[in-house]
């Protein structure tokens, strides 16, 4: 995972940046105030012209990133930051010192969109969340050295705002640098296009072994939105072969499931009332029934969660090395990659193994002449042969490498089934795609209810069961033996991606991630950040300073910095905790606390206790609400909105989030100089703290627990709670 890792340090100097950016600026705008006779309104219009910019930027960042790709948004944030930057160090006047501000907002909107959704598409699952708080902990790294720089210039006579302000350049230099020769494009993005080798690669440097084959069949898995996706359950035991190596069903009621590397079954008998998602997503759960706002999302997840076995992957008890209709009948049949780079479509037609068929329409079936175990068993149609077995031979998912890691993260593993008819009796139905989690420990196979032949274990599994995302209707009419697959890159360009918006699973999400960027940022965390030198100024920092000759403005930086270096130790905590605690349970944690510090803010305010009493509780409170809202509500709605949408239309939904986000910031940094004056501290912190009331119960009620498990399956839980919520609301 070091390549991973790796990579995630370097998109989060994204967040660097914008850190460096918010505490400069809050600590500039002192003395650009003097330097340029500004007045309020045009005070709060230079701070807030960056977040205007990266409004702009943000409504059409989405569909450029999912037409570009995520790394070509990461280079040009790193160019806007740094033309920015320079701007800002000549600037002659409010009108190009907020030209300065405009571009370098632009950069601040890409950054702050998309490194949260390209640290998520390239990171694990199971350190997806401690990977993507690295921005937030990048942010305030960048907030402490800045107000470090602003504490030193403030000891001069007459403090150069430019240089304060254009010192950003060296950072965003070298950010550049790095977005251009170490960074490499997300592979779902580029398994979204199409381009299986290059994405193979990519996750082969990202993972640290060869052996990719469960993660690359996951991603194409994940090109699929919307769907009807339902919820089995199965005893799963090891697939049994006889002396040719073939594999034997015994009774009609087991299914034979199929991994996603050659050599790769298990079988499975359907059962009911097994497990716990199964009877979540039957009959509700015991809190639905007792809270009936209580989303059906948040208790089909914690079902999840709850049973989640100590192993963590099925892979320790699912035997990986049984036979697979992956298998090929030549072990010389050409290896060959299943890439647009490789089968040229351009002007060029398909080449089958056995040398005279070709056919140059993607809608087709990418046919070969090999034969699997399966077609040994069913008839072969006139003019088709084993579109299983095509993919075998064409998709780098499929390649016979040695089995390896086989699970997909988070204890779930990818599998598919394969009927010659459906469970309708109809062949379209008899192909699905299936993900598979372990809720028990092994069952003895003696008296299990799967009674096999052989010897071993046997678990207990629910399953996400869906068509495959590269399935085609189209190509059934040509009666295939197997699946009929598509190229992914043809699947990319079909149908706009705004109606995927109108799916149940993804309207769900959205109104989750909108939810919560809205109440984060109502909680007043940026205002206060941005102004936190003149709200310490205000409540009388100085006099804790005042013995050691520092003024107050002097003073107000060093207490900001302080403040951030406390947020980073805060923040490695959290690192540790997002993957292990969960997003949901730390914001259901924290938020109390910042009830709690707000109110006693607001009590400070109101009554008398003296300045220096009065200066100390100010102080210890906005550090406390700080360092609380960095370990959750900071990193974990970006988190969120990176995880719970669709590859084909997560690009387009963070950017309707993110606009949300920034909408939201706009407002209240540009009302807070207005505020202090009309109702003082004591009015902002009791709105924030009734804000932080309803984040509290917007979280409990609606916010998921995602922690560990892929981003697929994700969306396909939204998919199924969503539909359970329009049910109950229809009873």
């Amino acid at each position: 995972m070091k390549g991973a890792v790796l990579v995630a340090i370097a998109a989060s100097i994204g967040n660097f940046l914008q850190g460096w950016d918010n505490a400069t600026i809050a600590g500039a705008v002192v003395y650009i105030k003097k330097d340029l006779a500004l007045q309020t309104t045009v005070e709060g219009l230079v701070v807030a012209m960056s977040l205007i910019g990266a409004t702009v930027i943000t409504t059409c960042s989405g569909p450029i990133s999912d037409w570009l790709g995520r790394r070509p948004m990461l280079i040009i944030s790193s160019l806007l930051y740094f033309l920015g930057s320079l701007v800002m160090l000549w600037s002659p006047n409010v009108y190009v010192l907020c030209l300065a501000r405009l571009l370098d907002g632009f950069g601040i909107g890409l950054a702050v969109t998309l490194v949260p959704v390209y640290i998520s598409e390239t990171a694990p699952s199971e350190i997806r969340g401690s990977l993507n708080t690295l921005p937030q902990f990048s942010g305030s790294g960048g907030m402490f050295l800045s107000y470090c720089l602003v504490f030193w210039f403030s000891f001069s006579a007459s403090p150069n705002w430019r240089v304060m302000l254009g010192i950003l350049s060296i950072p965003s230099l070298f950010y550049f640098l790095l977005t251009i020769f170490f960074l490499p494009e997300s592979p779902r993005w580029l398994v979204s296009k199409g381009k299986m080798l290059e994405a193979k690669k990519v996750l082969q440097r990202l993972r640290g072994r060869e052996d990719v084959a469960g993660e690359m069949a996951l991603l194409v898995e994940g090109l699929g939105v919307g769907g009807d996706t339902t919820i089995e359950e199965y005893i799963i035991g090891p697939a049994d072969e006889d002396g040719e190596g073939q594999i034997q069903t015994a009774e009609k009621d087991k299914v034979r499931l199929y991994g996603s590397q050659a050599g790769l079954s298990w079988l499975a008998k359907p059962v009911t009332g097994q497990s716990s998602l199964g009877l979540v997503s039957r009959h509700g759960s015991i809190v639905n029934q007792s809270m009936p706002l209580m989303d059906p999302v948040v208790t089909l997840f914690g079902s999840v969660h709850e049973k989640l076995p100590e192993q963590g992957s099925m892979r320790s008890t699912l035997f990986p090395h049984f036979g697979s209709m992956f298998s090929t009948a030549d072990p010389h049949a050409k290896n060959e990659q299943w890439d647009e780079e490789s089968l040229q479509r351009e002007g060029e037609e398909y080449a089958s193994e056995a040398g005279g068929d070709s056919d140059d329409n993607l809608q087709s079936p990418l046919i070969s002449r090999q034969t699997t175990s399966i077609e040994k068993e069913m008839p072969p149609p006139p003019s088709h042969g084993s579109i299983l077995s095509s993919m075998r031979r064409h998709s780098s998912l499929m390649q016979g490498e040695p089995v390896g890691s086989t699970g997909i993260g988070g204890g779930w593993q990818l599998a598919w089934k394969w009927n010659e008819k459906g469970e309708d009796g109809k062949k379209e139905g008899g192909f699905k795609r299936i993900y598979l989690h372990q809720e028990a420990g092994p069952v003895p196979s003696k008296g299990s209810v799967v009674s096999i032949p052989g010897e071993g274990d046997f678990v207990q599994a629910a399953a996400l069961v869906s068509q495959p995302a590269l399935y085609s209707k189209e190509l059934i009419g040509g009666q295939p033996v197997g699946p009929a697959m598509v190229h992914p890159s043809e699947t990319a360009s079909k149908g706009p991606i705004w109606k995927a918006l109108l799916e149940p699973g993804v309207k769900h999400a959205l109104v989750v991630g909108i939810g919560i960027q809205l109440l984060q940022q109502f909680s007043g965390i940026n205002g206060v950040l941005y102004y936190t030198p003149q709200i310490l100024s205000e409540a009388g920092v100085e006099v804790l300073l005042a013995d050691l000759g520092i003024g107050s403005e002097s003073a107000s930086f060093l207490i900001s910095a302080l403040t951030t270096l406390l947020m980073l130790p805060c923040i490695a905590i959290a690192m540790r905790l997002m993957d292990v605690s969960g997003r949901r349970q730390l914001l259901l944690t924290t938020i109390p606390v910042l009830i709690v510090s707000l109110i006693i803010l607001v009590i400070g305010s109101v009554v008398n206790f003296g300045s220096v009493v009065h200066a100390a509780i100010s102080t210890v409170c906005v550090v406390v609400y700080f360092c609380c809202f960095v370990m959750a509500y900071g990193p974990v709605p970006n988190i969120l909105c990176s995880e719970i949408f669709p590859t084909r239309v997560r690009g387009l939904c963070i950017a309707i989030c993110a606009l949300v986000f920034w909408i939201g910031d706009i407002i209240v940094t540009y009302t807070l100089p207005v505020m202090l004056s009309t109702i003082g501290l004591s009015g902002i912190f009791g709105i924030y703290a009734v804000v932080c009331l309803i984040s509290w119960i917007f979280v409990f009620l609606k916010v998921p627990e995602t922690k560990g498990m892929p981003l697929e399956v994700i969306t396909e839980f939204f998919a199924v709670g969503s539909k359970q919520a329009v049910a109950a609301k229809n009873e």
